[in-house]
C-alpha cells in the first residue's frame, strides 16, 4: 500500500501542537517583524504583546494564520520524519560515522521540509502580521490567492524567503536530530520505564533548546522577508536574539514531544505490522 499509517499519525498528532503553540508563534512572529522602538506601535516586552492583541484583536487575534499550518501539518510531518529516515538509510552506504549520518539526515529532511512548507508559511506570516480584528481579515485562500495574483508563485510571491526557510529547517532538524540520537546513544538506557521516558524527554528537549537558538537568526530572516518589509538598519543583529529566544524556545518545546512520540509510536506500529505480516 502507499499509504503508511505511521505517516498519517504522526501527521494527525501535530494539529495538538499546532493548536497549543500558535499563540506563542503569533507573538514570535509579531516580535520579528515589527520596527524599531521609535515606532509608537512596537511591543514594549512579552506580556505588552499579549495584553495588546487580546485588547485590540480578541481571543481569536492569537489564532492568525493557523489554517496553512494546520493545512500544511500532515505532509509536513510526513517530508520530516520520512525523508529522515531515507536520508539515514542512504547515508548508511556512504561509511558516514553514526553521529554524522544522524546530523546529514536531519539537514537533508530539513532541506526537503522547507519546500514543502513554504508557501504555508508565505500566508501564514502575512496573516499574522495583520493586526486588525479577526473578523476583518481576509480567509488563508483569499490571502494565497492576492499573493498569487500580485506577485505569482516565484521567488517574489507564494514562495517569498525560500531561501531561509531552507536555512531554517535544515539547520533546525540538523542540530535537533543529530543532537537527539548522538546524545541518546551515549547517555545509558535506564531500565525503569518511567526514567526511560525522563531521560528521552530531556534530551528532546534540551535538543529543541539548543536548536532553536542557533535557528533563530534564520527564523528572523525568514519573517522579516515574509512579512513587511523593513526600513533598512533601524533593526540591530541583537535584536533577533532579544524576547525572540524566549518566544522560539517555548514554540519548540513542543518538538520535544513530538520527538517522543515518533520514537514510541514508531516503535510499536513497526512491531504490530511486523506481526501482522508475519501471520
Amino acid at each position: 500500500s502507499l499509504y503508511d499509517p505511521k505517516v498519517g499519525f504522526f501527521g494527525e498528532s501535530g494539529l495538538v501542537e499546532i493548536c497549543l503553540m500558535h499563540p506563542l508563534d503569533v507573538v514570535k512572529t509579531r516580535f520579528q517583524i515589527q520596527r524599531g522602538k521609535t515606532d509608537p506601535t512596537s511591543y514594549k516586552s512579552l506580556g505588552d504583546c499579549f495584553r495588546t492583541i487580546f485588547q485590540r484583536e480578541g481571543l481569536l487575534g492569537f489564532y492568525k494564520g493557523i489554517f496553512p499550518p494546520i493545512l500544511a501539518e500532515t505532509p509536513k510531518r510526513a517530508v520530516k520524519f520520512f525523508t529522515f529516515e531515507q536520508y539515514k538509510k542512504l547515508l548508511g552506504y556512504a561509511s558516514l560515522p553514526p553521529g554524522l549520518a544522524f546530523a546529514v539526515a536531519g539537514l537533508g529532511s530539513g532541506l526537503t521540509e522547507a519546500v514543502v512548507v513554504n508557501p504555508f508559511e508565505v500566508v501564514k506570516v502575512s496573516l499574522q502580521a495583520n493586526r486588525s480584528a479577526f473578523t476583518e481579515q481576509p480567509s488563508s485562500f483569499v490571502q494565497a490567492r492576492q499573493i498569487i495574483k500580485t506577485d505569482g508563485l516565484g521567488l517574489q510571491g507564494l514562495n517569498k524567503g525560500l531561501t531561509a526557510t531552507l536555512g531554517r529547517h535544515g539547520v533546525f532538524n540538523m542540530v535537533y536530530f543529530g543532537f537527539y540520537f548522538n546524545v541518546k546513544n551515549i547517555l545509558p538506557v535506564s531500565k525503569d520505564p518511567n526514567l526511560e521516558f525522563l531521560r528521552k524527554f530531556g534530551i528532546g528537549l534540551v535538543s529543541g533548546t539548543i536548536a532553536s537558538i542557533i535557528n533563530i537568526p534564520f527564523d528572523v530572516a525568514k519573517s522579516r522577508i515574509q512579512g513587511p518589509q523593513p526600513v533598512p538598519g533601524e533593526i540591530k543583529y541583537r535584536t533577533c536574539f532579544k524576547t525572540m529566544a524566549t518566544t522560539s524556545i517555548l514554540v519548540h518545546m513542543g518538538g520535544a514531544v513530538m520527538l517522543l512520540v515518533y520514537e514510541y509510536v514508531y516503535a510499536w506500529l513497526q512491531e504490530t505490522f511486523n506481526h501482522k505480516e508475519s501471520l
